[in-house]
């Protein structure tokens, strides 16, 4: 049998997981190049259409046969739509489905398997990297990270520093809070509340982004991240107190701030989707401002930016994009290396200048993360974060727009020719697509 790790090239295969942000595209862009870099070891180099499902149902795309230009164009090209994602989520129960993921790649003879996601895609990539050495199937399975939310690791940020698409997350609320700002100074005689929902369903770090868009702290800007565990009425309260002080108040709460049942619909991943919801955090919270009375005439109004604000690139941060580009190519450097089972990671190079390095970590230990913000980034009273994470978060976004290509006025996103290879395994119905 042809081998990875010195023998006959194999061939690889990309595949993105759960939701996407305004730099995965870099990422798939870094893999490829990365993949090309070893034309001795690495043969054809494929994505599965719509992530995993894409590998269960053998859509794979033949990467080498896509136009130099449009490859390119990646690194600038939000959110998901290039290769596809999904939200199918892989359990211990569905033996079938990673028998089939195992024979697709034995088919197709693939070495090499890069995943693009988040802890629970990582959990994916590692068991299948199991159950190929349990087959005795020659499969280097390497993770690459994904996730706006930042909630991948451990409070030391020892296994990560930041993930990609963190960055341009933080970039996107940092720039609509200066213009929440102008819109509020105007309309404060009658609208003098404004209340808006950040992404982020158990962790606060996009609501916390905010603040990156006032760090002199001159806004009247109040932050309702999911750590401090604020209530609707602890809330009105201390909107009120900001409305006796300067007349008016800009609120940014978490989609998870709790306001009771907000009618919650579940995506593949069994996470709340709040976009699918009935109604949604900040709708409750104005609601209850507007029926309890404010301290100043006028009335509270909402906002819910939703999923615009991990799949916009006119916000993207140029950091973010280099760096979500180069942990990929890393990645395919960690397989070459060291084999089967790890995630490419980004940490912070000691010194007061910001620098960012790349290191591995075991895919077990990502699939087991969660990370909350630290308590001591977050002030006494629970409604913003200390300098201390404004030093951590505003390297990350950068300074500047991203160079993205325009055409007759519009921007030029890839376009890739979406054509199946052939297939060599019998059709096959995913598990969870049975009725």
């Amino acid at each position: 049998m042809p081998c990875y790790n010195g023998g006959m090239k194999r061939n690889a295969l990309v595949a993105q997981s759960g939701g996407p942000s305004p730099v995965i595209n870099a990422s798939l862009q870094g893999v490829i190049e990365g993949c090309r870099a070893f034309p001795d070891r690495i043969g054809n180099v494929y994505a599965a259409w719509h992530g995993i499902e894409g590998v269960l149902l053998e859509e794979l795309v033949d990467m080498g046969r896509q136009p130099a230009r449009e490859i390119s164009l990646l690194g600038t090209t939000p959110a998901a739509g290039a290769i596809g994602t999904c939200r199918y989520k892989l359990t211990g129960e569905q033996a079938e489905d990673f028998g089939r993921i195992v024979d697709v790649m034995k088919a197709h003879d693939i070495g090499y398997f890069f995943y693009i996601g988040g802890n629970d895609s990582m959990d994916t990539a590692a068991k299948v990297s199991a159950l190929a050495r349990e087959r005795g199937v020659e499969l280097v399975v390497t993770g690459v990270p994904k996730t706006i939310d930042n909630d991948i690791g451990d409070s030391e940020f020892t296994i990560i520093d930041h993930t990609p698409g963190y960055g341009s997350a933080a970039r996107y609320w940092a720039l609509l809070m200066q213009n929440v700002e102008e819109e509020n100074r105007g309309m404060c005689v009658s609208e003098p509340v404004a209340v808006l929902q950040a992404m982020g369903r158990k962790s606060g770090w996009i609501t916390a982004a905010s603040r990156l868009g006032d760090p002199e702290r001159r806004m009247p800007l109040q932050l309702y991240m999911a750590e401090t565990h604020h209530t609707l009425q602890s809330l009105h309260d201390n909107v009120n107190a900001q409305l006796r002080k300067s007349g008016r108040c800009i609120v940014v709460v978490n989609e998870g701030f709790d306001v009771g049942g907000v009618g919650e619909r579940h995506d593949g991943f069994g996470h709340v989707e709040y976009g699918a919801s009935r109604t949604n955090a900040a709708q409750e919270v104005v609601n209850y401002l507007n029926a309890n009375g404010l301290a100043v005439r006028g009335q509270a109004t909402g906002q819910v930016p939703g999923v615009i604000q991990r799949s916009v690139s006119m916000c993207a941060s140029r950091v973010d994009i280099a760096e979500a580009r180069e942990v990929a190519r890393h990645a395919v450097e960690v397989a070459m290396k060291d084999g089967t089972g790890w995630m490419s990671t980004i940490l912070r190079a000691p010194g007061s200048t910001y620098k960012a390095r790349y290191d591995k970590v075991k895919l077990e230990i990502v699939a087991n993360s969660e990370r909350f913000l630290p308590p001591s980034w977050i002030t006494k009273d629970g409604l913003d974060v200390t300098d201390d994470f404004v030093r951590y978060a505003q390297p990350l976004i950068g300074d500047g727009d991203p160079e993205a290509p325009t055409e007759n006025g519009l921007q030029r996103f890839a376009r890739l020719d979406i054509q199946f290879i052939g297939k060599k395994c019998p059709q096959y119905v995913p598990v969870r697509f049975r009725k």
